[in-house]
């Protein structure tokens, strides 16, 4: 029986372009590099933001404070205002191919609150970002409620600048077992080679929140797992691709890129970001094969940008 996929136009074009052996225009052949570099940088977003050149972001990932008052840097009189500041600059520093992850939730209760709700409306009527998707990333642990149904997700919009952005999606399939692998090959329908690659992962990921003593803990309270980052990472971005996180908080983001081999630029007016990151190159333990990496503190804008276009040869 036929069901919605099969009149999509987008996907049976997708599909033709596989038959006849045709990347999709926003394909990108990357080969693994030798190095990468790692920018850590302790200042405003919203000013470190200015200074950016025009499209030489790949993947913005951020995982913005939302005025919960969680600490100093979770306080803000006007959320909306002060998020329009770095939410304009996002379409004019990602690249063609570029996307954008911000994660959040919809905890609106009252006026003094920012959350995920605000900035997919301001995006939405204010910016040229074009919205691909909502992931839904679901626990089962969490706290409990009594005056509400408990909450057990949060979620994360994805944004890109054109309609070529880049997507790999063969880097984040889901492995089937092999029992299910066996009846699908049964049906003529399905591509045996995709089947043998895994499931697309769906929009709805689950991954267990970090418990308080997790080995993953690095201190800070809104740390996110490895493997979400993880797969948001290899998915919408590329070996030796450039990867910025703003609101760098445990610098989770910046380790993950170090394991699979992206080139990063943490950024976060918190000095103990630094310490966070620290942590987790401790946490390493050299357990991933990655490339060699560098990482410069509080470097030179440009003279980090060079270090990665030369190294890349890529418009930064």
């Amino acid at each position: 029986m036929a069901n919605k996929s099969h009149f999509n136009s987008g996907h049976i074009a997708m599909n033709k372009l596989k038959k006849n052996g045709v990347a999709h225009s926003s394909h990108i052949e990357a080969a693994m590099p030798s190095k990468t570099y790692h920018g850590i940088f302790t200042e405003d977003a919203v000013q470190f933001l200015k200074k950016l050149p025009n499209n030489s972001i790949q993947l913005i990932l951020i995982d913005p404070p939302y005025n919960l008052d969680l600490a100093t840097w979770d306080t803000f009189s006007n959320y909306l205002e002060w998020a329009r500041q770095w939410l304009d600059e996002i379409y004019r520093v990602i690249s063609d191919t570029g996307n954008c992850i911000i994660f959040g939730g919809f905890q609106y209760q009252d006026l003094k609150k920012g959350d995920l709700l605000e900035i997919m409306h301001y995006t939405r009527h204010h910016t040229p970002l074009r919205f691909t998707n909502l992931v839904i990333w679901y626990y089962k642990n969490g706290m409990s409620a009594h005056r509400f149904f408990a909450n057990r997700h949060e979620e994360a919009i994805w944004l890109s600048k054109t309609n070529k952005y880049f997507f790999d999606l063969d880097s984040v399939r889901a492995p089937y077992d092999e029992e299910t692998k066996e009846i699908y090959k049964r049906d003529k329908r399905l591509i045996a080679e995709n089947i043998d690659k895994g499931k697309n992962p769906t929009n709805v990921w689950e991954i267990g929140r970090l418990n308080g003593n997790s080995v993953e803990r690095v201190g800070h309270p809104t740390q996110k797992p490895l493997e979400l980052i993880r797969r948001f990472v290899k998915g919408l971005s590329y070996p030796g691709s450039l990867v910025l996180d703003f609101f760098a908080g445990s610098g989770t983001t910046g380790r993950v890129c170090i394991e699979e081999s992206r080139n990063s630029i943490l950024v976060d007016n918190d000095p103990k970001m630094v310490e966070y990151f620290n942590r987790h190159l401790n946490n390493m333990n050299g357990s991933f094969f990655s490339a060699e990496h560098c990482i410069r503190k509080n470097p030179d804008l440009t003279d980090f940008l060079n270090l990665v276009r030369n190294e890349y040869e890529i418009e930064v």
